[in-house]
């Protein structure tokens, strides 16, 4: 029994020792993973700030009526082109029925004042000519009747404005709605029918048409915290248009605002810029754009794709790996510069003709990529 014992053993460990040895073996087999490695390069590399936006135009008013009513006549349709003083829209006066009564009485009073003042004149007109009254007297009456009869023209136009908006009823009256600027008529709010409010200091107003001069345009759009602190007003930016996506318009930057506003959780500044438009191309007021601002340009520095960097877990610190030897790499920390996105300067930690690793290893599907380019 105890012989069965020992070969059985003899026989396991024989085994145990056999699987030992296959692992090694394959293990020493394995093919020794090869990593790509790139090198720095010089280049030239522009950083840039994007912001959002539109294009609207630099003169753009909305036309308000002086006088409530309803609208007669549209004399324009949208995308007109008009003359400052051209006639855009003409009101029908409404009037109310109580002021209109008011001013019929009051035409009536100040009818009764000047006929009296007239009797009076006359009369000391001719005690003045004939020697009875002084010269004083005559001139108090004669001052009495102009000023009534001043009083009754008053009432009489005021009771013509409240029913018909105008005295003459000419070019000027309130009830002719003109253009105020030239330019092209961009929106028609109202339509022939509408009521219309006038604009005073405690209404603005029913907007009858927007006139805008399309000729002069302007940027209006967003840019982050991290990029407005570089923004000069005056410098030179490039505009594309997302209607015009095959041409860049030049623009400078007008203006920076001094405050932020913050929109998703980030502060967010307003910018504005002149923009160029030819009178080849045709834009509309509202197009959405994006303006391409250069922040800072070098040329000719030493730089590696910005997928080469690794930063350390702890520290966040940027670092590369460098071959060092066969098959075997270095850590090296580098300092960086200015960055596109792409590229990205490295001015300290790497020389050129360093061989950088990359960070996905080359595998048989990466090489079928590689031999399909």
């Amino acid at each position: 029994m105890n012989k069965t014992v020992k070969i059985i053993l003899v026989l396991v460990a024989i085994i145990a020792l056999a699987f030992v040895l296959k692992y090694f073996k394959d293990a020493n087999s394995k093919d020794i993973i090869d990593y790509k490695v790139e090198e720095p390069f010089y280049t030239s590399i522009n950083t840039k700030a994007v912001a959002t936006g539109k294009l609207n135009p630099e003169e753009e008013i909305e036309i308000k009526p002086q006088i409530s009513g309803i609208v007669d006549k549209i004399l324009v349709e949208e995308g007109d082109m008009v003359k400052k003083g051209d006639l855009i829209a003409i009101i029908r006066v409404v009037p109310n029925e109580q002021n209109l009564v008011g001013a019929k009485s009051r035409i009536a009073t100040t009818k009764l004042s000047y006929d009296n003042a007239k009797v009076l004149y006359e009369r000391n007109k001719s005690l003045f000519e004939k020697g009875v009254i002084s010269q004083l007297d005559f001139e108090n009456s004669e001052l009495s009747f102009y000023q009534a009869k001043e009083s009754l023209v008053q009432a009489q136009n005021d009771y013509q404005i409240i029913k018909r908006g105008s005295i003459s009823g000419g070019s000027s009256a309130n009830t002719n709605i003109i253009a105020q600027i030239p330019g092209t008529v961009l929106e028609i709010p109202v339509r022939e029918g509408d009521q219309v409010i006038q604009s005073n200091n405690f209404n603005a107003g029913t907007t009858i048409a927007t006139i805008a001069d399309m000729s002069l345009m302007i940027f209006e759009g967003k840019v982050d915290e991290a990029e407005v602190g570089k923004l000069k007003e005056g410098k030179e930016i490039k505009v594309i248009l997302g209607a015009i996506k095959d041409k860049e318009f030049p623009a400078k930057l007008t203006f920076v605002a001094p405050k932020g506003v913050e929109e998703n959780g980030t502060v967010q500044f307003v910018i504005k810029a002149d923009v160029k438009i030819d009178s080849t191309t045709n834009v509309r007021a509202g197009y959405s754009a994006n303006a391409e601002i250069d922040i800072e340009a070098k040329d000719s520095v030493l730089a590696i794709r910005e997928a080469l960097l690794q930063y350390n877990r702890i520290t966040e610190k940027p670092f590369v790996e460098i071959l060092d030897g066969d098959n075997t790499f270095k850590k090296e920390n580098v300092e960086l510069g200015i960055s596109d996105g792409i590229n990205v300067e490295v001015t300290e930690g790497v020389e050129e003709g360093d061989k950088i690793k990359v960070w996905n290893k080359a595998s048989k599907d990466n090489e079928d990529e590689d031999n399909d380019e």
